[in-house]
């Protein structure tokens, strides 16, 4: 059975990992310390997510993004345990 995150393009998951680190640094982030330039990046993020190429394709509804967020973080999620 293909992990999660395969069912996906590489580059998808990679964009949605993005966004998740981006979006937990701004969540981090002191008030208004660097958090315009993380604001900026999580919209920049956003525009690429939604406009993939997968969700147009015939099947790309169907892989919606609750799920690729699942994938993204248990990708990152065996990239720590590996490189542990």
């Amino acid at each position: 059975m293909r992990p999660p995150f395969r069912l996906f393009p590489d580059d998808l998951v990679d964009l949605q990992e993005a966004w998740l680190r981006t979006y937990a640094a701004l969540a981090d982030a002191p008030s208004e310390d660097g958090a315009t330039a993380l604001r900026r990046r999580l919209i920049v993020l956003s525009c690429r997510l939604h406009a993939h190429p997968h969700w147009t394709a015939p099947t790309g509804w169907r892989d919606g993004g609750v799920e690729l967020r699942r994938a993204a973080r248990r990708r990152a999620g065996q990239g720590e345990r590996q490189a542990a």
